[in-house]
């Protein structure tokens, strides 16, 4: 019959959770395909309720959460969702999170310590995921927490091609605001063909209380500094890198980094340190009544948006996981 609907035909429908809306109705509107209208209710106890109003059964469902605060109450939300499709029958689920939940509590440092951002991805697995999406992983070692593919995407292009329209890299020096985020600090360093700087933390021993010292290796001085992270929480690290950053003479400080967190003091912080420009991607929501003037905030929806549809199209995903030179 002309028209007729193969058995193995598919067919993508998008989902959201309530966390970012914005983000996702984005998404769709640059894909061209429709939120699928979804009631979901949080009762009086705080229990969670999820109702699919249109059949999801056969679907190739995408599922958008941006895991901001209360992050355990969204956990849930896409949890249930995702248990929701998979009772109706929905032909492939994968979970899209552009800020991956517990990312940062990725291995034991002391005993009788959870490794939470495992436990995610065996709830993700358990409830019925067959693929997860996110962006700039705190630790590459959780693409190998599920057992499925994992497809990690990368925010740097988005912020590198911010930058490289907006300062000089020729004037450049990126900075690693720690020894833990070198390796993304020479991603970027790659990108820009810009000179790397690393701040070293160290305890000084003659001063009583262990004063913190930091050490910066590498030229700053009279130069554009690059701070660059895969996310800002409290702005503790990224500020008191700034600050050392124009003690040793750095003409400008700017800060590039994925995921605006801004938890607890940050936006104060962030307010109060010597950055010209704090450039972010709406993996997460700025929070209402945070007010940084110097905050740049770009879209990551694009990015997203071409990975699912390579992803439904079976098309190669490849291209997306590799920072350009």
């Amino acid at each position: 019959m002309t028209g007729a609907i193969r058995p193995n035909d598919k067919h993508l429908m998008l989902f959201s959770g309530r966390a970012f809306p914005a983000l996702a109705q984005e998404i769709a509107d640059i894909m061209g395909v429709p939120i699928v209208p979804t009631r979901a209710v949080t009762y009086a106890n705080s229990e969670t309720y999820v109702q699919f109003e249109e059949s999801v059964r056969g679907s190739d469902a995408f599922v958008i959460q941006s895991h901001a605060a209360p992050v355990n109450e969204w956990v849930m939300e896409q949890l249930i969702m995702i248990d929701a499709l998979k009772r109706a029958s929905a032909k492939r689920i994968t979970v899209v999170s552009p800020f991956y939940p517990y990312a940062r509590q990725d291995k034991k440092h002391l005993g009788r310590e959870p490794i939470s951002a495992r436990l995610i991805a065996d709830l993700y697995k358990t409830a019925g995921a067959d693929r997860i999406m996110s962006v700039d992983l705190h630790a590459a070692q959780i693409q190998g927490f599920f057992d499925g593919p994992v497809d990690h995407l990368w925010g740097l292009p988005v912020l590198a091609d911010y930058v490289k329209r907006h300062y000089d890299p020729s004037e450049m020096t990126v900075v690693s605001p720690d020894a833990g985020r070198v390796r993304l600090a020479d991603m970027w360093t790659d990108v820009l063909g810009a000179p790397l700087a690393i701040i070293h933390k160290r305890r000084d021993v003659k001063v009583a209380n262990s004063v913190q010292v930091h050490e910066v290796v590498g030229e700053v001085e009279g130069r554009v500094c690059l701070l660059v992270d895969d996310m800002i929480d409290t702005g503790g690290t990224i500020c008191q890198a700034a600050d050392a950053l124009m003690e040793r003479g750095a003409r400008t400080v700017i800060a590039a980094a994925t995921h605006p967190v801004l938890s607890g003091p940050g936006a104060a912080r962030l307010n109060a340190a010597p950055f010209e420009e704090v450039i972010v991607t709406n993996t997460l929501p700025i929070a209402d009544g945070v007010d940084i003037p110097k905050l740049t905030v770009l879209s990551i929806a694009p990015l997203i948006a071409k990975a699912i549809h390579e992803v439904f199209a079976d098309g190669s995903v490849t291209s997306l996981f590799t920072v350009p030179r």
